[in-house]
């Protein structure tokens, strides 16, 4: 019996950086919210009127640490800051596939990203590392 709810698995995302596709292996677990800049209107002659206007979109991903491809991009990135003042940035891609058969896809653009965690070496663990992101806008593709 299928299910009409999503599951995690049934997400991926794709880090397209310095126009290069990086190799993130095993993402196991992504998150993002919306940002929003509240915007209040006070009136002489009616009630106070409250809005919200898009502020990007800010987020998190975990990987269990496969190969190098996160070190080096946040190494290559520390580097060329400052040995030439060069701010990298990228975008992110996420699919979902839905109950129905179809695929959502968003692109995450404008990304920023930090290292929020490098990994944590430890005997008979497998290393986690986690990455933050905020991104400009996302839209359907």
């Amino acid at each position: 019996m299928a299910t009409t709810y999503t599951l995690g698995r049934q997400g991926s995302i794709i880090l397209i950086w310095n126009g290069s596709r990086i190799d993130i292996q095993d993402v196991t677990d992504f998150t993002t919210h919306q940002e929003i800049q509240t915007q209040r209107v006070f009136p002489l002659n009616k009630p106070p009127v409250e809005f919200n206007t898009p502020a990007g979109w800010r987020g998190t991903f975990t990987i269990d640490r496969g190969n190098s491809a996160l070190d080096t991009i946040f190494n290559d990135d520390e580097l060329a800051f400052w040995n030439s003042n060069t701010i990298s940035s990228g975008v992110l891609y996420c699919y979902i596939q839905e109950s129905d058969g179809s695929t959502s896809k968003f692109e995450y653009s404008g990304l920023t990203l930090s290292f929020s965690n490098a990994g944590r070496f430890t005997a008979e663990s497998v290393v986690s590392q986690t990455v933050s992101f905020f991104a400009s806008q996302r839209r359907a593709i």
